[in-house]
């Protein structure tokens, strides 16, 4: 469903769109890990490295499970029991997890859960604008035979809203509003139980079409968030004098009485074609041509009325 999204905003500026509140009160920015892996991009598409918002308890043994990490993950989650060496060579999509379906599947049941930050369809750089903050789930996998451990990352989805409805079927999980992150991102205090509670379609969104540049991965400028206009498309009218066959044809149109009347006419005409154009084994030749020559050859044949009879 989600194949595209934004985050442009260098990352000091992401940072401070992040500011929160802890248990306390206080507003706090929250820290990152592994920063040189943040990749500011127009055009963000699955397995690209995207910012992830999550508990700092997840990293940290005793950490307050309010204060928040920003964590660089693949988008498109590798579960912790891949056994082959490459994650390219898993067989199933999880770019997003349906959240109907999450808590069945063996690949999305984790004992965390974290959150996906990914500002999408801006115009200008921070601002005071909200981040567009998607729930999510994510799990770290540990290569088989060693090697540097990934953590990735997969977008819920839910039903549509009723203004997104025309468009698609599916929309991601948006958290509408601090509190509802809060609740999500605190593993430690809230359960799995209440969490799953802020999963629901959201009409707190804005959108617009843009343009088929984003189509293609390679593409990264501002092009890719720009509004356009949709063609409309035109209503082919008939012409006047396509009008008037139409009606005429509504209005003219044969009907099954008047098809009768033409079959008792029709047998009303004398037979004598069929007398003089006999059946004939050969193939009915169509066309004047065929006519004519059936018609000389049943001349060069003297008609038995004319034949002297003997006694």
């Amino acid at each position: 469903m989600c194949g595209r999204t934004s985050c442009h905003l260098p990352r000091d500026v992401l940072t401070r769109a992040c500011a929160y509140r802890d248990r306390q009160g206080y507003q706090q920015l929250p820290e990152w890990r592994d920063p040189d892996k943040y990749c500011p991009s127009y055009n963000k598409t699955p397995q690209s490295n995207n910012p992830v918002l999550l508990s700092r308890l997840h990293f940290e043994k005793g950490a307050d499970s309010s204060e928040r990490i920003i964590a660089p993950m693949r988008w498109g989650l590798v579960p912790s029991w891949f056994k082959e060496d490459d994650p390219s060579k898993l067989q199933f999509n999880t770019t997003n997890c349906r959240s109907d379906t999450m808590m069945e599947k063996l690949s999305f049941k984790l004992g965390s859960i974290g959150a996906a930050d990914s500002p999408e369809e801006w115009e200008k750089v921070w601002d005071n604008w909200r981040l567009l903050t998607m729930a999510g789930i994510f799990d770290c996998w540990e290569p088989p035979k060693g090697g540097d451990i990934l953590y990735s990352y997969t977008i819920i989805t839910v039903d549509s809203c009723k203004g997104l409805n025309d468009i698609h079927h599916r929309m991601p999980a948006i958290l509408d509003g601090d509190e509802a992150v809060s609740k999500w991102l605190d593993f430690g205090e809230v359960s799995t139980q209440e969490a799953l509670k802020l999963i629901h379609p959201t009409e707190n969104i804005t959108f617009h079409p843009v343009s088929p540049v984003v189509n293609d991965s390679r593409n990264n400028t501002p092009e890719c968030l720009v509004p356009v206009d949709l063609p409309v498309k035109k209503e082919l009218k008939a012409s006047g004098s396509s009008q008037r066959m139409l009606q005429w044809l509504a209005t003219k149109s044969p009907k099954k009485e008047d098809s009768k009347i033409a079959q008792k006419e029709e047998s009303d005409v004398p037979q004598w074609s069929s007398q003089f154009l006999q059946k004939s084994p050969v193939p009915t030749k169509r066309g004047s041509a065929g006519l004519l020559e059936r018609w000389l050859k049943q001349e060069k044949e003297e008609p038995l009325a004319k034949r002297p009879h003997f006694q």
